[in-house]
């Protein structure tokens, strides 16, 4: 059976060139980076030249970029030690409606410690209008943290004007930009932020390492203690095959960006048409312009989205639905429901996100198997056959 793995932003298959560079730092270069001896200076000096690298390619200082563990971790840094460090100055932090779980439940477990938190508004098309940022900005506010890229819909936010709102009046302003970095060009200098994260298993890198980017006089409180790793800022071993991993395969990214982005927005764009013109009933979710090139987010009305996914599985096509089936109970995702997406139609919904190894031929393989599982699955929903009978009485 034909395998299509069209799943990139939940995560990319590590680059064997990568790989390669990785290994050495498994097993003769092994040695612990904080240790004096020469065996811990190899790790050292791999670590020394990653941190040197990954912040030049993002238009950084190397004293600016701080490893973590990966995005998640990055966020709550960025979220959790701005409030601490910053709690005598006020309570009040501003997010997006969007944001990935990492922000959000951040924000309310901040929320249960007497922080406010507003979370702004979005249009249909996933965007943020700088307007309600002003608007939402009070004497206690210490913090905006608005997503690049949605992970989702793969929307791009304005974040260059949203941090210049915030910058005018004082308040620190934090982006994650775990799906952007890698796929489209993000530069801290450009963008003007504080702080922001970004993660390695996004851009063919090893999962289990990221980096949370501090601009220079931007002070977080400490994220975890007990070691004196990472300036003293971020306990832990250093994981030094995955920090030398994550330069490599950033590195490789950059590199390649427009390559890579005019191939993969190609395959995304055929994609899209051949929805759009084959199958009936369909949304197509996020900014049609103002997206990641490997994104394509449809909603199918009348069905449930875990039923398409699990179809496409069983024809070999891997990718993700916008619902999280937990605790016996379907949940439509936060991010179509902020767009104003009827409850029923974000049940429907379904992320696929397209790659480099990705080809033509995965992309019309995945849309005749689709047209087939859609069609299938609506003659067995009572909800469309409901609306056929409706159709044909008017």
């Amino acid at each position: 059976m034909k395998r299509v793995y069209l799943d990139h932003s939940a995560t990319t298959p590590l680059d064997p060139e990568v790989l390669e560079k990785m290994l050495p730092y498994f097993t003769e270069k092994f040695g612990n980076a904080n240790s004096m001896h020469s065996f811990g200076q190899e790790g050292a000096y791999a670590v020394d030249e990653a941190r040197r690298k990954i912040a030049e390619l993002i238009g950084a200082k190397p004293t600016e970029i701080y490893f973590t563990s990966g995005g998640t971790e990055a966020d709550n840094w960025a979220i959790k030690g701005m409030a601490a460090k910053l709690r005598k100055k006020g309570n009040h932090i501003i997010t997006s409606s969007i944001e990935h779980a990492a922000i959000i439940a951040s924000c309310h477990q901040l929320e249960e410690f007497g922080f406010d938190v507003t979370f702004l508004p979005v249009d249909k098309t996933g965007k943020v209008n700088p307007a309600d940022l002003v608007k939402a900005i009070t004497d206690k506010t210490i913090l905006v943290s608005v997503m690049l890229a949605n992970n989702e819909i793969g929307t791009i936010q304005p974040v260059k004007e949203l941090c210049d709102i915030a910058h005018k009046k004082g308040i620190y302003f934090h982006t994650d930009a775990v799906q952007a970095v890698g796929s489209i060009p993000v530069s801290v200098k450009d963008l003007g932020v504080d702080l922001m994260s970004f993660s390695a298993h996004k851009f063919y890198g090893p999962k289990g390492v990221g980096v949370l980017y501090i601009k220079g006089g931007t002070k977080p409180d400490k994220f975890m203690t007990g070691g004196h790793q990472e300036r003293t800022m971020r306990g832990g071993t250093t994981n030094v095959p995955g920090v030398v991993g994550m330069a490599a395969a950033l590195e490789k990214a950059v590199k390649h960006l427009d390559e890579n982005y005019n191939y993969v927005k190609s395959l995304r764009d055929r994609f899209v048409k051949r929805v759009k013109e084959e199958i009936p009933y369909v949304i197509y979710n996020g900014h049609e312009t103002d997206r990641l090139p490997q994104n394509a987010n449809f909603a199918f009305d009348f069905i449930e989205g875990e039923s398409i996914l699990m179809s496409l599985d069983l024809a070999g096509i891997a990718c993700s639905s916008g619902s999280a089936c937990s605790s016996g109970s379907l949940e439509p995702s936060h991010v179509l429901l902020a767009t104003g997406l009827p409850v029923e139609k974000a049940h429907g919904s379904i992320r696929f996100s397209f790659g480099r190894d990705n080809t033509v031929e995965d992309v019309d393989y995945t849309v005749d198997k689709l047209k087939e599982i859609v069609n299938k699955l609506r003659e067995m929903s009572p909800l469309f056959c409901e609306f056929k009978g409706e159709t044909k009485n008017v």
